[in-house]
């Protein structure tokens, strides 16, 4: 039985006391029609003006999306902005630690080095199952963070439920669960658990599903104070005006993302099909994902071999047990089309 948890304990004590900048916008609520309070440009451009630092419109659209609270969402210029300021405001450089369950999203490993701060990494149990207990194993007094990437990137696979609630209901630090590739998953995820567990939080984004990548917006769900804190930290208009008008105008016809992840859905079991068909494929593991790992004899010469011929996959075959292994992407029938015709002419030397 783990004591009573309590998120201000994990956070920094200089964060704690920060006073945060307030810029313009944060000062001013309500309706107005002659701005005189940022020292902008006053003719239009029409970019002229900055955007809602807090960006309350776009907020309640994902909230009601995902059945959320506006006060538990935080977005930022990519997930990795919350990766990062959950680094900043939890974790003492030179003295708390994170804990990772590799492989998975390398991100994690680079904002603790960036932040001065101890990675643990756990090992994935074999088929790249969670290993609650190895994690548990390696929690101590300076844990600040556990990182669980669910469905994994790069092996594609959601993790068990049983063994993250095993890991979420013991420890006194925060649980992280990064669910990019959620809209792709037989998977429900655990966002729906966010009331009921405090130190839970969850990233999500509109890169993937929606076709967005480019306009770098990541969505962090998490108890309402440490979103607080986050926002505290965070530069004051972290996402722009033309990020904003895009998200808005995708959210209001998420039918798009629908049919969008419906047809990768249907492209991932024919592709999956057809590289079983090979005989260069040893095996094309399970996915919950946009992508599929394939281990192969011979990855660095297939990679090599496929960019002589401008089809680009990932090698993966350097990462822990993911030996021998390519990522690769489902992308348009065409695309895979492209790729399997190619793969049929490889000859390894």
């Amino acid at each position: 039985m783990r004591k009573r948890f309590d998120i201000r304990s994990l956070v920094r004590k200089n964060i704690l006391e920060l006073r945060p900048y307030a810029s313009a916008r944060d000062e001013f609520s309500g309706s107005a029609s002659v701005f005189l309070d940022a020292n902008e440009n006053p003719y239009n451009t029409p970019l002229n003006r900055y955007p809602d630092p807090r960006q309350l419109a776009l907020k309640r659209r994902i909230a009601a999306l995902r059945d959320q609270e506006v006060e538990s969402l935080f977005l930022g210029n990519g997930s990795d902005e919350g990766i990062d300021l959950l680094f900043r405001v939890l974790c003492n450089p030179g003295k708390d630690n994170v804990i990772t369950v590799d492989p998975t999203y390398g991100m994690y490993a680079v904002c603790a080095s960036i932040n001065d701060v101890e990675q643990r990494s756990v090992l994935l149990s074999k088929g790249f199952s969670l290993d609650a207990d190895a994690v548990l194993e390696a929690v101590d007094p300076h844990t600040k963070m556990i990182f669980l990437c669910s469905p994994n990137n790069p092996t594609a696979n959601s993790f068990e439920k049983e063994a993250m609630m095993k890991i979420l209901d013991q420890v006194n630090c925060m649980v992280v669960v990064d669910e990019a590739y959620i809209d792709f998953s037989r998977d429900r995820g655990v966002l729906h658990l966010l009331p009921e567990k405090e130190n839970l939080v969850v990233l999500q984004t509109l890169s993937k599903a929606w076709g967005l990548a480019g306009i770098r917006l990541g969505m962090l769900f998490a108890h309402p104070f440490l979103v607080r804190l986050l926002s505290g930290v965070k530069y004051p208009y972290n996402i722009n005006a033309l990020t904003l008008k895009v998200a808005l105008a995708a959210l209001s016809a998420p039918e798009k993302a629908e049919n969008w992840v419906r047809k990768i859905l249907e492209e991932r079991e024919v592709l999956a099909t057809r590289l079983n068909s090979l005989d260069l494929i040893q095996e094309v593991l399970p996915s919950d994902a946009n992508f599929l790992l394939v281990r192969v004899k011979d990855p660095g010469a297939l990679y090599q071999f496929l960019m002589s011929k401008g089809i680009v996959v990932r090698d993966r075959s350097s990462v822990p047990l993911c030996e021998g292994c390519l990522r690769i992407t489902v992308g348009t029938p065409d695309e895979n089309h492209a790729l399997i015709d190619t793969l049929r002419t490889y000859r390894s030397s």
